[in-house]
């Protein structure tokens, strides 16, 4: 089967490389380290919700453009090639998607349309580990309270709202609810997020249980997957185009036939990834009955494939590659922790296999 983007996908994808490469450069996220504000950027997110990309799967009766997940993969793969430090995968896709999902008709109306607008940051909290396991989870309920912990929430240290899961349940919490408190992190990839802690919290129950957790975070890995994908096709040119000038021994080091080959290896890899994401987006707006499969397989190739692209960044620009002025090191260190959110590449290996029956 042929996936192609049709003509107001690909709009929307030149529409996104346009702007991420002049507003939202890599030096954007660079200046943002040095200034230590930990992937706050009020501006930046102001300027993505007024191109309408925070209401990309949002229907239009909530005000959102409703143009579906591969519309919001192609920006999602755009934001990722410049690193772009936003709330746009936690809010635009998760969010909107749980809402979607497990919403009822006024958590709907309530927070759609400030989603579609860009007025509210949303996050999931899943984890209570150090490792990503859904389900495993000792959150306590008592009526319309919620007492517990989340580890590493992405965005969670400037979301507005929480969108919880217990071991069987969702729910929606406000940030300023009484009895919730968070711990900033400082993270490597200088994007932030939060531990956040839960002592007799007002909750919103949202319907659904187990199964709508399950199809929430698998719109939470393909659309990280789509991120990576950016990132590591944006990491494969950096290199290549370093190939095609840095010279060693008096002749272009890409002439070299051992670096020809790591290059080739890359591109395959690269190609293969694009086909799984692409695939696991198309899944998505076909409501595939196999889209766990979908998910795990692209969120695992997604994986392996930025580990390695990174990996070769650094390697092939050799001393310089090691250095703090190259935007080597930027692209890895958000590899990294991309790899490991909601389940790294042995998790979802795992997964599919098990999906499969074996």
């Amino acid at each position: 089967m042929t996936f192609t983007l049709n003509e107001e996908q690909l709009l929307l994808k030149d529409a996104a490389r346009a702007f991420c490469s002049e507003q939202a450069p890599v030096g954007r996220l660079r200046k943002q380290r040095d200034a230590k504000q930990n992937g706050r950027d009020p501006e930046l997110w102001a300027e993505m919700a007024a191109m309408g990309w925070a209401g990309v799967i949002v229907p239009e009766e909530f005000g959102g453009a409703g143009l579906g997940y591969v519309g919001l993969g192609v920006v999602l793969e755009e934001t990722g090639r410049t690193l772009v430090a936003s709330p746009l995968h936690s809010t635009a896709m998760i969010g909107a998607s749980a809402l979607l999902i497990a919403g009822s008709d006024q958590q709907k109306a309530e927070w759609l349309p400030k989603i579609a607008a860009g007025e509210v940051i949303v996050a999931l909290a899943v984890d209570e580990t150090p490792h990503h396991a859904p389900g495993k989870s000792t959150l306590a309920v008592s009526g319309d309270k919620i007492t517990g912990a989340k580890t590493y929430v992405a965005d969670g240290h400037i979301a507005d709202l929480f969108i919880v899961a217990s071991a069987d349940a969702l729910y929606l919490v406000k940030a300023d609810a009484a009895g919730l408190s968070r711990r900033e992190l400082i993270t490597a990839d200088s994007r932030g997020a939060a531990d956040v802690k839960f002592d007799g919290a007002v909750a919103e129950k949202m319907s659904g249980g187990v199964a709508e957790i399950d199809a929430i975070l698998d719109r939470a890995r393909i659309g990280l997957a789509a991120e990576m994908l950016g990132q590591a096709s944006a990491a494969f040119e950096i290199t290549g185009d370093y190939l095609k000038t840095r010279k060693q021994f008096g002749q272009l080091i890409g002439g070299f036939q051992a670096l020809q080959h790591r290059a080739a290896k890359l591109f395959t890899e690269l190609e293969l990834t694009r086909s799984c994401v692409l695939a696991a987006l198309d899944a998505l707006d076909r409501n595939a009955p196999n889209l766990a499969e979908y998910a795990s397989l692209a969120k695992a190739r997604a994986g392996d494939a930025l580990h390695l692209a990174t990996s070769e960044m650094v390697q092939m620009h050799g001393g310089i590659g090691m250095t703090d002025e190259h935007d080597a090191g930027l692209y890895l260190k958000r590899a990294r922790v991309a790899e490991a959110l909601y389940g790294g590449a042995s998790f979802h290996r795992d997964r599919y296999a098990k999906l499969l029956g074996f």
